[in-house]
């Protein structure tokens, strides 16, 4: 009989999690193209490092008062210290690190919730260890990481205060300071994203930690001061700038109130079961997810590892809460992948100490058929990263080249690592197979992403990042829109395009020239009488996405005439 798991070093703890944060948020951050969500939120940064008013945020010089702006608030102050920047990876910084923070304070809550079992008598904090290391690799997590927008700020500061709320509850004595520091992460939350953690995080997990524990509900009531402390830090820092807006500007803050509650409701809506597939947007993880759900297999095993009954019931809280709003994105599936990412380690924690405590040799069991199944698929996975490298054509990534030796190279050595590991039963060199083979697809396919992106467009096509460039553009100070520009073109221009709707008198009062963009043809957006007091000048041209198709728009100039006339310019 092989002797139990026991706990590897701190030190070498905090570093795999670190790694393996590294792989999945930091490498290669500048790869995929800016998407519209990151459009808007660099662009407001922008703005406001640009001179705007850091209270009041605006997107294309138009108050913007949909989102909160502590994400926002992230990036500008990262351009205010390194100074402006369209560098992708730079301005994703804020986004990876707050994803490195929601694993770090996922890892303190699990150990919170962990504590007491009986499991952890023969490895201390094994189990919230891996379950760090599980959130960390997951899909969903890796992605949402990776993407300079505000869903994770909002759960990764609210995971933050559950850690601190079950810290501060379980002290026998007054614990003023983890509550408060509770308060004022789910406050920061608030700021990230209004109450949406409150509501899919928040609510969820209290509901499942005092529903059928008396035990819990009594250290609540004990620490009801600290609680209460706790919940008026959150209003007042959550709520601090939208009172602040609705103080500044009460018609405009209502007005946007009211579209972005209509939305939940009319935009982007599926069906009740949606979200039902969430266990796949943990990856690699995907199957031992699922079989973490199986109330009959999964609850006897995880017994004396960690409270499967409580997070199952977190779990499924918060799953039904985000089903029952009719607006849903797979984004919006992250407060799931918490409680998820702490079963799946429950399971591969009692595959570990079963492997390790189970007669030699032995019949195959369905513990043995299940992690043959999950290797299978591992292995499946691993055979197929060159082969989609083939089958894509890309440029630089095809047979023969440095990045597709180096994938046969290191999936051959996984598939044999992972059949060495199914072969001799051993839970662990799975876990670590996995871990690594996440890190193998990002640092292999990353550097193909651009290419993907741009496979079926035409070459060479004119965009509004090569037109701004030209000297004639940049050296006219004033640039405006006669049409809405998408606001991935407003980041592309590399300033701010507002709308620009001018009349007759307008023109007659111009003194400099100023750069127009339209969707058509300018003059016909122009006021009737323009020719007497402008002359207008057709510049360039760019399409607005990678094919013909997408359309494109025109750049003009407008210059005022010295001495007005009804002399019409060419154009």
């Amino acid at each position: 009989m092989r002797r139990p798991v026991r706990t590897n070093s701190q030190w070498g703890r905090i570093i795999a999690v670190l790694a393996v944060c590294g792989f999945s948020f930091f490498v290669h951050g500048g790869a995929p193209a800016v998407s519209l969500m990151e459009s808007r939120n660099f662009v407001a940064a922008r703005e406001m490092v640009a001179g705007g008013s850091w209270l009041i945020p605006t997107l294309n010089g138009e108050p913007r008062l949909a989102k909160p702006p502590l994400p926002t608030w992230a990036v500008a102050a990262l351009q205010s210290l390194t100074g402006p920047t369209e560098n992708l990876a730079l301005l994703r910084l804020p986004a990876a690190l707050a994803a490195t923070l929601l694993v770090l304070f996922f890892w303190a809550l699990a150990r919170e919730l962990t504590r007491h079992q009986p499991a952890e008598a023969a490895a201390p904090g094994r189990t919230a260890w891996l379950a760090a290391l599980v959130l960390a690799s997951s899909l969903l997590i890796i992605v949402t990481g990776r993407e300079g927008q505000w869903d994770i700020f909002a759960s990764s500061l609210m995971i933050g205060a559950l850690w601190l709320l079950v810290r501060g509850w379980r002290q026998p004595g007054p614990a003023y300071a983890p509550l408060l520091g509770a308060g004022l992460l789910a406050g920061l939350s608030m700021l990230s994203k209004g109450p949406v953690a409150v509501y899919a995080v928040l609510l969820p997990f209290v509901g499942a930690y005092l529903v059928g524990q008396p035990g819990y509900r009594r250290q609540v009531v004990r620490q009801g001061r600290g609680t209460t402390l706790a919940a008026v830090v959150a209003l007042l820092v959550g709520l601090s700038w939208p009172g602040h807006i609705g103080l500044a500007l009460a018609p405009l803050a209502l007005k946007v109130a009211r579209t972005e509650v209509t939305s939940w409701g009319g935009r982007h809506v599926q069906p009740f079961w949606y979200y039902w597939s969430f266990f796949a947007f943990t990856g690699l993880w995907a199957l031992v997810a699922l079989l973490s759900l199986v109330w009959p297999y999964a609850r006897p095993r995880l017994r004396g590892i960690l409270p499967y009954a409580q997070i199952l019931g977190w779990l499924v809280a918060s799953l039904v809460l985000l089903s029952l709003v009719p607006e849903k994105k797979e984004r919006y599936m992250l407060p799931l992948m918490p409680p998820l990412a702490l079963l799946v380690a429950g399971l591969l924690r009692y595959w570990e100490t079963w492997q390790a405590t189970r007669p030699q040799p032995a019949t195959p069991t369905a513990d043995v058929w299940l992690l043959r199944g999950w290797g299978s698929l591992l292995v499946a996975v691993f055979l197929a990263l060159p082969a989609a490298m083939v089958l894509s054509r890309l440029p630089g990534f095809g047979v023969g080249s440095i990045w597709f030796a180096m994938a046969v190279g290191v999936c051959g050595a996984l598939t044999g690592w992972v059949g060495w590991g199914v072969r001799q039963v051993r839970p662990t060199a799975l876990v670590a197979a996995t871990l690594a083979g996440v890190g193998a697809i990002i640092g292999l396919l990353m550097p193909a992403y651009p290419g993907w992106e741009a496979r079926k467009g035409t070459p060479g096509l004119r965009q509004l990042r090569d037109a701004r460039q030209e000297p004639y553009l940049r050296r006219i100070a004033t640039w405006r829109s006669l049409d809405t520009l998408h606001v991935k073109q407003v980041w592309a221009a590399g300033r701010a395009v507002p709308v620009w709707h001018p009349s007759v008198e307008a023109l007659a009062g111009l003194r400099e020239p100023v750069v127009l963009f339209s969707g058509g043809n300018a003059a016909d957006r122009l006021p009737t009488g323009w020719e007497r007091y402008v002359q207008l000048q057709l510049l360039d041209s760019f399409y607005l996405g990678q094919d013909q198709q997408s359309g494109y728009w025109r750049i003009s100039r407008i210059d005022p005439l010295k001495h007005p006339h009804n002399k019409v310019a060419n154009h």
